[in-house]
C-alpha cells in the first residue's frame, strides 16, 4: 500500500500546527461517538413529525414548527452530530401534545420562516406533488397569522427561536448545537 498522501497531510499538520496521527480509515472507527449518533438517528425517524410523544423526554432537542421550516432536515443534521431530536408540526386548529409541555429533560427550539417566503416553499411543494394551490396552506394572510401564533406560543414559554428563512440547514443546527451547549453547562 502506497500512502500517497501522507507528505501532504503531513505538511499540512505542521502549517495547522496540529499533530498528525496517520491512520488510514479514521472516519469509519466505531467508537463510542459513532454508537451515540446512530441511537440518535434511530430516534429521530421514530420521532419525525409528531411521532411516538410518549417518551419525548428521552430527547435532547425538540423541534416545533409551522409545515416546511426545515424540522425534519434540521433534526436529522443534529442526530449525525449525535444529539436525540425530535420534531413536531405546528397544526393550525390542533393543540401541541402536553409532554412538550411536561418533559423535563429537552431543550425545546421554535423554527419559523418569513411569511412570503413560507408561501413559495409551500407553493412549490403542492406543485411537486401535483395539488390545489388554493387553499389556506398558500394563502399569505393566513400563513402569516399562522406563523404569528407560533411565535406567540414560543414566547409565552420561553423558548429559543430561530428564523430559519435564510439560513442553510448546517446554520440552524450550529444554532441550536449552541443553545444546547450552553443549556448543557449551566445545567452542570
Amino acid at each position: 500500500c502506497i500512502a500517497v498522501l501522507d507528505p501532504i497531510i503531513a505538511k499540512l499538520g505542521v502549517h495547522l500546527d496540529a499533530e498528525v496521527h496517520p491512520m488510514p480509515g479514521r472516519q469509519h472507527v466505531m467508537d463510542a461517538e459513532y454508537f451515540n449518533r446512530i441511537e440518535a438517528m434511530h430516534f429521530v425517524l421514530s420521532h419525525d413529525d409528531g411521532q411516538m410523544i410518549r417518551d419525548l423526554d428521552q430527547a435532547d432537542v425538540v423541534l416545533l414548527g409551522v409545515s416546511r421550516t426545515s424540522k425534519t432536515p434540521t433534526s436529522i443534521y443534529l442526530a449525525n452530530r449525535g444529539i436525540k431530536t425530535a420534531n413536531i408540526p405546528i397544526v393550525p386548529g390542533c393543540a401541541l401534545p402536553e409532554e412538550v409541555f411536561t418533559a423535563p429533560n429537552p431543550l425545546v427550539v421554535g423554527l419559523t420562516k418569513e411569511p412570503k417566503r413560507l408561501v413559495e416553499i409551500r407553493r412549490q411543494r403542492l406543485k411537486l406533488l401535483d395539488h390545489d394551490e388554493g387553499s389556506d396552506y398558500v394563502d399569505l394572510e393566513k400563513v402569516s397569522e399562522e406563523i404569528n401564533e407560533a411565535r406567540r406560543l414560543f414566547t409565552k414559554n420561553n423558548w429559543p427561536v430561530i428564523n430559519v428563512s435564510h439560513k442553510s440547514i448546517e446554520e440552524t443546527a450550529a444554532t441550536i448545537i449552541q443553545l444546547y451547549n450552553r443549556r448543557r453547562e449551566e445545567e452542570d
